[in-house]
């Protein structure tokens, strides 16, 4: 499983929807958004529970995270003396964690509520993308691959945790670039916060 986080610097959690989207070659992505609960009626006070609330990350806690679950149904089948993966259906299951406000908000804090919870979704969602990709990649890399000298099928188990490391490093990198691009100084995050907070 992986996380990835949107870090405040400074769970309790309820299931809000689960949504299940097709996956490639025939296999399933289920997607689904677990609230944790916050206080405040103004902005600020919201932004500060966050901080105290939200999900852990490293040494602080973060805004909202996604992380997955990946399990897959593979087919080997023994060829003479080699051993081929004809197929392998993966289930993605991916969890976003957001905030959510305890009770209901003062019209100028929802205002300005939804157009930040908005944005840290659509931010989330890119980590989601990026955990799909992962797996047409894995699919890519690893259905039809063949090993020699191996009618046991063991060996192959073994050739193809190399992609699979591959597939896994590239998903970490890529949320590690898009988290610094988003929360560079006067990028996205920042934005978000600051129309939070300060209603700029």
């Amino acid at each position: 499983m992986r996380a990835t986080a949107v870090s405040l610097p400074l769970l309790a959690a309820a299931l809000v929807f689960a949504a299940i989207s097709p996956a490639v070659a025939g296999g399933e992505v289920i997607e689904r958004v677990q609230a944790y609960s916050i206080s405040g009626k103004t902005p600020i006070e919201l932004y500060r529970s966050i901080g105290e609330e939200g999900p852990k990350s490293g040494v602080g806690r973060a805004i909202a995270h996604t992380t997955f679950k990946l399990t897959w149904r593979r087919d080997y089948r023994p060829q003479g003396t080699s051993c081929t993966l004809v197929s392998a259906i993966p289930r993605l299951v991916i969890t976003y964690t957001l905030p959510k406000p305890s009770q209901a908000l003062p019209s100028e804090t929802k205002k300005r509520w939804d157009v930040f919870i908005d944005g840290i979704k659509r931010h989330e969602e890119v980590h989601g993308v990026h955990m799909k990709e992962m797996v047409a990649e894995i699919e890519a890399n690893t259905i039809g691959v063949t090993a020699e000298n191996d009618p046991g099928c063991k060996k192959i188990r073994q050739d193809i945790q190399a992609p699979l490391a591959a597939a896994s490093q590239r998903q970490r990198q890529r949320s590690r670039d898009f988290d610094r691009v988003e929360m560079a100084e006067g990028a996205n995050m920042h934005r978000l916060i600051l129309g939070l907070v300060n209603g700029e």
